[in-house]
């Protein structure tokens, strides 16, 4: 049979029987089944004698029945000739599905209501991925809302703000109704504005689809802070462009940090430069003042002959002069060049800064002149420190020096004292200085102050604005050692005709102890008859000169070039030796190792050592070692003798 031989009623059975995708089932006017397809059954999972009959509620899930859902819907039917609605549907198992349901009124021929085509179908999958869309949609918006690190929100294409999230509100400061409708360049500064930088971001996104930029941006109080700012473009299913995507950082925390930090590279760098130009400058000074040694010496002595010659070379003698002068501008020069390597010996005293400083000023008045006034400002409790007043000194006459000079007509320089605690905030950015209890020394003047090329080359040795044969720029470099190898910290703060304030750090002395006053005596200048000494010089010209010098104030001399030759005479018990003079920088054994030694065979013996720098032999922390006796080269033939004289009779005392 085939199917055009079918009467119509039977084609349209077969037709509804076939669809499987859909449930196409007739409800009586009273909602009761009365007709199945094999969709429905597919679908909902009754065979057609188990519904047909029953009520099309049945399909409904409990909560809709109650509410009375399946008579609305026929209700809506009859009356209006169709309802069509979305939701939960059970099947015979109790499943449920997400059904679309379309009920469509049957009428006879007389236009009489006999009842109801219901079609159904399964739509769980798509309503499923709609909820899922839902569900990270509201994800989504809950994360954005969550930040608060972050500001993100929408533009329109415009550049109008359309959403806020609180990372906004808490960075830019406007809530979601004051902001919303307005166009985001209102965050941008004044320049920025005036420059036309929103809209430039928006044309780059626009084309490119991405903007990223740092700079300030203005909150609603009117502060600023540096942001990090992207914008995305936003477009629909065709590429047309519907919007953008704003992310904007704060990121004035990190660009504190990135300044500070630079800022610190920038000192440590030049504290690193200082320190390789010191330990230059130590090595120079050692080798220089061995040589000033000889030359100083040698003149002495033919200054002594001179004399004896004054009528047939009247100039003689003054040449001679001129010539030591300029040693000893010479020896002074390679001291302050020790001061700034941190070479330089020191013979601390624990100091009262109120005593001390109203000396000191007494003196600068003096060697200042009288168009300028100095004046101290001491303070209560000032604690004590323990510094080398010589050094204190002499680092506060360079600074009123330099001072003066920046005042040629006249002012005030004011020398300030008080106790202050360095912080870690402080020390984060002065890195040489660590945290703790420091006295504060402050010397200003009212001169033309410094520009910043130069302040940044204040301390470096040699640098000068000077005119040459003014200066040797020296100066705040012997300063700048001083402090440093004290323990302390030195900066100044100048600007161009505001005056200059040099800072001086000194670390508070723990101890509590009384001042005291040195008590001088007077020593004896010759060797006494069988007095033997013992030099031990590895520089060959050098070690002549003071056998000469020494055997010329009437002491005996063994003279040596190194450690090993003289513990081989120190053993020989039957060689009286008294005192040992042994440089300290030597190859193999150095001076101190020697003096150990000596002290093993000879012990007892008295030892003064001698350098142009001692490389931590037997200086520490820009001390002396305790029970060490120490000569600085280059030293006079007075100095010398006074010296060994000194630690002779000591011990015979």
């Amino acid at each position: 049979m085939r199917i055009e031989d079918l009467d119509d009623s039977r084609r349209l059975q077969l037709l509804v029987d076939a669809v499987v995708d859909y449930a196409l089932y007739l409800i009586s006017v009273d909602g009761i089944v009365v007709s199945w397809n094999s969709g429905a059954e597919r679908l909902k999972g009754y065979a057609p004698e188990e519904i047909i009959g029953r009520p099309y509620a049945t399909f409904f899930t409990q909560n809709d029945r109650e509410q009375g859902m399946p008579e609305l819907a026929l209700q809506t039917a009859a009356e209006e000739g169709r309802f069509e609605t979305e939701g939960w549907r059970c099947r015979k198992d109790g499943s449920q599905f997400w059904a679309l349901a379309v009920l469509d009124a049957v009428y006879d021929d007389a236009g009489t209501l006999i009842g109801f085509a219901k079609i159904t179908r399964d739509m769980t999958e798509r309503e499923l991925a709609h909820q899922r869309l839902i569900e990270n949609e509201a994800k989504y918006r809950r994360l954005v809302e969550a930040v608060v690190d972050y500001a993100i929100f929408q533009l329109d294409p415009n550049g109008t703000i359309v959403t806020w999230n609180r990372g906004a509100e808490h960075i830019k400061g406007y809530c979601a109704d004051e902001i919303i409708g307005e166009h985001f360049s209102r965050f941008y500064t004044e320049e920025d504005r005036a420059s036309g930088a929103p809209a430039r971001a928006l044309d780059i996104a626009a084309r490119s689809g991405r903007y990223e930029a740092e700079g300030w941006r203005v909150r609603k109080d009117g502060s600023r802070f540096w942001a990090l700012a992207v914008i995305d473009r936003i477009t629909n299913d065709q590429g047309g462009l519907i919007g953008f995507a704003k992310v904007t950082r704060d990121m004035t925390e990190r660009m504190e940090a990135q300044r500070a930090l630079k800022e610190a590279q920038e000192q440590l760098a030049a504290s690193q430069k200082m320190e390789a130009v010191g330990q230059l400058s130590g090595g120079i000074a050692h080798d220089f003042n061995n040589l000033l040694m000889i030359v100083l010496g040698n003149l002495e002595n033919a200054q002594r002959h001179a004399r004896q010659v004054r009528e047939s070379f009247p100039n003689l003698e003054r040449s001679i002069a001129n010539a030591s002068r300029g040693a000893q501008r010479a020896a002074a020069l390679t001291s302050r060049l020790l001061a700034f390597s941190r070479r330089q010996p020191l013979d601390p005293k624990v100091l009262e800064l109120n005593t001390f400083l109203n000396s000191t000023a007494e003196f600068l008045q003096r060697s200042l002149g009288e168009l300028i006034e100095v004046q101290v400002v001491g303070a209560a409790g000032l604690w004590q420190i323990e510094a080398d007043p010589n050094q204190l000194d002499a680092a506060l006459l360079n600074l009123a020096i330099n001072a003066r000079d920046a005042m040629p007509g006249g002012g005030k320089i004011t020398i300030e004292a008080t106790n202050i605690y360095a912080d870690e905030t402080y020390c984060q950015a002065n890195p040489d200085l660590p945290p703790g209890k420091y006295v504060l020394i402050s010397l200003s003047d009212t001169g033309c102050g410094m520009p910043p090329d130069v302040l940044n080359h204040a301390f470096e040795p040699f640098f000068t604005t000077k005119e040459i044969g003014h200066g040797t720029g020296l100066g705040l470099s012997q300063v700048y050692g001083f402090v440093k190898q004290s323990g302390g910290h030195v900066k100044i703060y100048s600007e161009e005709d505001q005056g200059t304030t040099v800072k001086i750090f000194l670390p508070r002395y723990s101890d509590s102890v009384k001042v005291q006053e040195e008590e001088g005596s007077e020593l004896l200048s010759h060797g006494e008859p069988g007095e033997v000494i013992m030099v031990v010089e590895d520089d060959r010209d050098l070690r002549h000169y003071l056998a000469e010098a020494l055997i010329g104030l009437g002491y005996q001399v063994i003279a040596v070039p190194d450690g090993e030759a003289a513990i081989g005479i120190l053993e020989d018990k039957a060689q009286r030796i008294d005192l040992l003079l042994s440089d300290v920088v030597m190859p193999g054994m150095n001076g101190r190792e020697l003096a150990n030694r000596a002290e093993g065979v000879r012990p007892g013996l008295r030892v003064l050592y001698m350098t142009g720098y001692s490389r931590n032999a037997v200086i520490h922390h820009g001390r002396l070692d305790p029970g060490v006796d120490f000569l600085q080269k280059p030293i006079s033939q007075n100095q010398l003798a006074n010296r060994i004289r000194d630690l002779l009779d000591r011990r015979t005392g």
